[in-house]
């Protein structure tokens, strides 16, 4: 039986990919994933000061987008994207903690040992 800790490295890439989509498709909340993993959704002054309306488009851009390459996604994790909003450039980033938000997952393929949070930015405030 292969457990997550005998994934190899291409195994576990597509195993967090697939985590990462399902958590950012979770994040508008009308029809969450039972299966999606925890985390928590946050965004910067710069991106909070773009208005409801934006927050919103953003936010269901975010849940759909699809788009990773090589140069926003070099681990294969879909764990960055960059989006163009009306002429600004917005960027999200996923970033993978222990179950106390602390420090980085010690198994980040492992929904229970993974918390998620996905931050919305600016380059500007990167």
């Amino acid at each position: 039986m292969t457990t997550i800790l005998d994934l190899d490295p291409v195994q576990e890439a597509a195993l967090i990919a697939a985590q990462n989509d399902a958590f950012r498709r979770s994040i508008l909340g009308n029809n969450p994933a039972a299966d999606a993993p925890q985390g928590q959704f946050v965004m910067t002054g710069g991106v909070a000061a773009l208005g409801p309306d934006a927050l919103l488009e953003l936010t269901r851009r975010v849940a759909a987008f699809d788009r990773f390459n090589t140069d926003s996604d070099p681990h294969g994790w879909h764990e960055m994207g960059v989006i163009d909003f009306e002429g600004t450039t917005v960027w999200f980033k996923l970033d993978l903690y222990d179950a106390a938000y602390q420090y980085g997952s010690p198994v980040p393929s492992d929904p229970t040992q993974t918390r998620r949070v996905l931050t919305l930015l600016l380059p500007s405030e990167y």
